[in-house]
């Protein structure tokens, strides 16, 4: 099975490749906030309405659901590498972070960057929000590539997430894709990002770790 991880490319419009104008930001006082920092994957890109049905918004819905006091920010942006995210980084971090979901590499990995620039530019993320918010929680979300990558920069780049996890004590969850990535009838047209059906089991993966957090 590939598993087929392209998170959005940079020729998309600014309405595809801006999410952070869809996001659903904390209003109020007694509420926490989550903040989903990520590519298109966290976007939502290609679905039709990515501030119902990204997996960042199916977890709000759970949330509400649960009556759990916490606000989901959907900080996704299509065709994000970690070079890009490390540039974004201070400017999303001027909200309040209560939790923080990084959602980062995977267009890193296409592109054939070097594992340990992936791998500098991720940690970089995780002690900027560390700096900035001691107390927040950190989940990072595994990634792979495609077995054409080749075998060592395959292997070599699923393993840089656990051992991140392992290096920060932050919760990872495994593979962000799992029962989804490779799998058609859950992928859009390009093969390649979830449809809603496949963003609800995305968020589920996303929610099995999230939940111990909260």
């Amino acid at each position: 099975m590939l598993m087929l991880l392209s998170c959005g490319n940079n020729n998309t419009s600014s309405s595809d490749t801006k999410s952070d104008s869809a996001t659903t930001t904390a209003t109020t006082s007694n509420k926490k906030s989550i903040l989903f920092f990520g590519d298109s994957l966290t976007a939502g890109y290609g679905l039709s309405d990515p501030t119902d049905d990204a997996y960042p918004a199916v977890i709000q819905h759970k949330l509400d659901s649960l009556k759990l006091p916490y606000n989901v920010i959907n900080a996704g942006n299509s065709g994000e590498t970690t070079a890009g995210g490390l540039g974004r980084i201070d400017w999303v971090l001027k909200q309040k972070t209560d939790i923080f979901i990084l959602e980062l590499g995977a267009n890193d990995g296409l592109r054939g960057i070097p594992v340990e620039e992936t791998r500098r530019n991720l940690q970089a993320i995780i002690d900027k929000v560390k700096a900035k918010y001691p107390n927040a929680k950190i989940i990072l979300t595994g990634m792979q590539v495609p077995p054409s990558m080749g075998a060592d920069y395959a292997n070599s780049f699923k393993a840089i997430f656990p051992q991140l996890a392992a290096k920060n004590k932050i919760n990872l969850v495994p593979f962000l894709l799992t029962n989804v990535g490779g799998i058609p009838k859950l992928n859009q047209g390009d093969g390649i990002h979830p449809t809603a059906e496949g963003a609800k089991i995305v968020a589920n993966n996303v929610w099995v770790v999230l939940k111990g957090d909260l």
